[in-house]
């Protein structure tokens, strides 16, 4: 297995002074509480399993559509000593859009809720049909556990958003911000939170997640020259996510304390870096057809990979985790920024009506979904 030393790579930051200031707390809120976990199978939610079970709830129940996922979750759990405390535990693969989900929410009183469920990537966005994928799992998904925690209220609720909801200039990023709306007008019923943060390197079905499945096929990797980003490690995920929901106020959304200029990488760096660390040389070649008909075992230790500039709809040359119209405090945490929101009113029946008619039409296009997106979110400068 290609291996890569992330802590050297991407370890621009450390939430151990919040974490350790935050012990109490967080003890105080988790310790024998009962917790649902939405999306736990992928790389955030288990992550954030993981810091959430050392301070040892009573239950934890986890939710996602990848059996797979949740198998290996419960395997990883059971391989290292964080149910050695004997909680209840239990995993459903259930779709969070079904019936049956349902079932599980109102089977209990939760007083944590947790929902990592999402379309998390920039080429979501390839035509009508993937679009209403995503905005069904992003925004319709919120809708419902939204309202069904009105109706059974937790102590606390977070949803993960993404830094590309700040100026998002693609579908994924604008459904996250409307996402972040429709959370933040539920503030005043039940206590809310949200937080925006780095690509999470390695992540499951992440580019440099590509890099490792490419060296372990002896294939190419490929790669874009003109994009940089912000990276946190997978532990670190859990730990944002983990202090977003407990610290600060209802409303509040989240954001790890980078440096736009200093912290985001390219993804060149980290490949290049990445074949280094795997002890090879790396070849750089002028197209993708030159690289696939590299002879990557017979020129070992030389291994191919081609650079390009992207092309991808809705893709920024760089992120940022908020914009100069949002009010944002930098200075209450050690590693945390956090935005401060006002009151939103925004109409959930209208919203899915609204979408569901242009999902329906035989003739309506992209661009029809993207105006009903500018409609509650003005500033979504959509980049084809």
């Amino acid at each position: 297995m290609s291996k890569i030393n992330l802590n050297s790579t991407f370890k621009k930051i450390s939430f151990d002074k919040d974490l350790q200031l935050s012990k109490s707390l967080l003890n105080s809120k988790i310790n024998n509480s009962n917790i649902l976990v939405i999306g736990g199978a992928g790389t955030i939610g288990s992550s954030y399993i993981k810091q959430i079970l050392k301070y040892k709830p009573s239950k934890i129940t986890v939710v996602d559509i990848n059996e797979n996922g949740l198998t290996e979750l419960t395997r990883d759990l059971r391989s290292s000593n964080l149910l050695d405390y004997n909680p209840e535990y239990i995993t459903y693969p259930v779709n969070l859009l079904s019936d049956t989900f349902d079932k599980i929410f109102n089977s209990e009183t939760w007083q944590v809720v947790a929902n990592f469920s999402a379309h998390k990537h920039v080429r979501s966005e390839k035509d009508k049909i993937s679009i209403e994928a995503l905005i069904k799992n992003n925004v319709f998904g919120a809708i419902k556990l939204l309202d069904l925690c009105t109706k059974l209220k937790p102590k606390y609720f977070f949803s993960v958003s993404t830094d590309k909801a700040a100026n998002p200039v693609n579908i994924m990023g604008a459904s996250k911000s409307l996402m972040e709306r429709l959370i933040i007008s539920k503030q005043n019923d039940f206590r809310v939170s949200t937080a925006r943060f780095a690509n999470v390197a390695f992540s499951n079905g992440s580019l440099l997640d590509g890099f490792v499945n490419r060296l372990n096929k002896n294939q190419p990797l490929s790669c874009p020259s003109d994009i940089k980003r912000f990276f946190v490690t997978p532990e670190q995920s859990g730990q944002i996510c983990l202090l977003a929901t407990f610290l600060g106020d209802s409303g509040n959304i989240f954001f790890p304390k980078l440096d736009f200029y200093e912290d985001q990488i390219y993804f060149k760096e980290i490949a290049l870096d990445f074949l280094k660390q795997n002890a090879l040389e790396p070849f750089e070649v002028k197209s993708e057809e030159e690289a696939k008909s590299f002879d990557i075992k017979s020129n070992s230790p030389r291994y191919p990979i081609y650079f390009f500039k992207t092309d991808t709809s809705g893709e920024k040359p760089f992120e940022e985790f908020y914009s100069d119209e949002e009010n944002y405090n930098l200075d209450k945490y050690d590693s945390l920024g956090f935005i401060l929101t006002e009151q939103e009113s925004i109409n959930f029946e209208d919203v899915i009506n609204e979408f569901t008619e242009v999902f329906d039409s035989s003739t309506a296009t992209k661009s029809d979904i993207i105006s009903i997106i500018r409609k509650y979110i003005p500033n979504f400068d959509h980049y084809e």
